[in-house]
């Protein structure tokens, strides 16, 4: 009668078969244990764990990359799986309150409020990553008015006390010779109001000018029967100037850099779309300001207001540190120190990855 148990070389075999079959199992378990990674500037869809990304912006042309990032579909195809969630703002202090309070993680604004939030911080809260946008503000006065000597008594408009065209108002007072205050007394009286009051009053001649943003410095021009007297880039090295920037939350920062990476990434991509195809760029951001706000701009004021912005990722951090210093000459800010308000480390990368020169902070 044969024996029920196998050969000695049988055991071995299934023993073997059954190696084999092990050793798959656990390579094909640590393969699936952990996402593929994505090399510098090549974006974050290896995410093991999907990122909800809040940006804010503004319905403004000023932030145009930001607008058209959004319009078409650039920021959530850099994204990947992550998911991004927008908010919109009228003004930098309302976007800077509501990363204070942890509602957007993200947001686009000018270089005073981001100081301001660096500052109220002592340093902790926000990171500038990015820039976005150079130009498009200045003053624009009554056709009466014909130099700095004639601002003497009149009332100038800014859009709010501190921001980032108030401070360069006050600035470049001070260097006239004139004396202001925070109260609208001195030599030339300054309104902060907000940019639509100070069209109509422009209008209605209830002040005499204003230092303002595009479009507003377009639209006075063009509705209001205005002259530039100060276009903001003669004051600066090369015309450039910091109006836009892309700041993150420092927390998120430090959590998700691969992501932010990814939201330069988007933000790049508008900016081609601008040069490459300015006439569709310039509709797109209106279609963008005219779902957010309920009306168009005109076409010529897109027009025109586009065509005194330039639009980069290099955040030209020199403007900044100069503009914190005007701040503090004028009486709006306590200390000029901005040091490690920049962290470009993923602005870099990015750029390096894509074959592109590094920009300084």
């Amino acid at each position: 009668m044969p024996s029920s148990r196998p050969s000695t070389s049988r055991r071995r075999a299934v023993l073997a078969v059954l190696g084999v079959l092990v050793a798959t199992a656990l390579a094909a378990c640590s393969s699936n244990s952990k996402p593929s990674t994505t090399p510098a500037g090549g974006g974050s869809s290896g995410t093991a764990t999907p990122v909800t990304v809040r940006l804010g912006y503004f319905p403004n042309v000023t932030h145009a990359p930001a607008i058209i990032g959004v319009e078409n579909g650039y920021f959530q195809q850099a994204l990947g799986q992550n998911k991004l969630e927008t908010a919109t703002f009228n003004a930098g202090p309302e976007a800077i309150d509501a990363l204070f309070a942890d509602s957007i993680d993200a947001a686009f604004v000018g270089p005073n409020p981001a100081v301001n939030a660096f500052q109220k911080s002592n340093g902790e809260a926000i990171r500038i990553v990015a820039g976005s946008t150079s130009g498009g503000a200045g003053l624009v006065v009554k056709p009466d008015i014909t130099s700095a000597a004639d601002l003497k008594g009149k009332k100038i408009a800014t859009p709010q006390l501190g921001n980032t065209q108030d401070v360069a108002l006050r600035s470049y007072l001070k260097s006239q010779g004139f004396n202001v205050d925070t109260s609208g007394g001195g030599d030339v009286s300054i309104i902060p109001q907000a940019n639509a009051d100070t069209l109509t009053q422009f209008v209605t001649g209830d002040i005499d000018g204003a230092w303002v943003p595009e479009p507003f410095f377009t639209r006075m021009q063009q509705e209001g029967g205005g002259k530039v007297l100060v276009d903001e880039k003669t004051l600066w090295p090369n015309g450039r100037f910091v109006t836009t920037q892309l700041i993150v939350a420092t927390k998120f920062l430090e959590a998700h850099p691969d992501v932010v990476q990814d939201l330069i990434k988007g933000e790049d991509q508008a900016i081609k779309f601008i040069s490459n195809s300015p006439a569709d760029a310039q509709k797109a951001a209106n279609d963008g300001i005219a779902r957010i706000s309920g009306k168009p701009l005109k076409d010529s004021v897109v027009t025109a207001a586009f065509g005194n912005m330039s639009f980069t990722l290099d955040p030209i951090a020199s403007s900044l540190k100069k503009s914190a210093q005007d701040a503090t000459d004028v009486g709006l800010l306590d200390s000029a120190d901005v040091d490690g308000i920049y962290d470009l480390a993923q602005l870099n990368a990015y750029l390096t990855g894509a074959g592109q020169p590094e920009v300084q902070g």
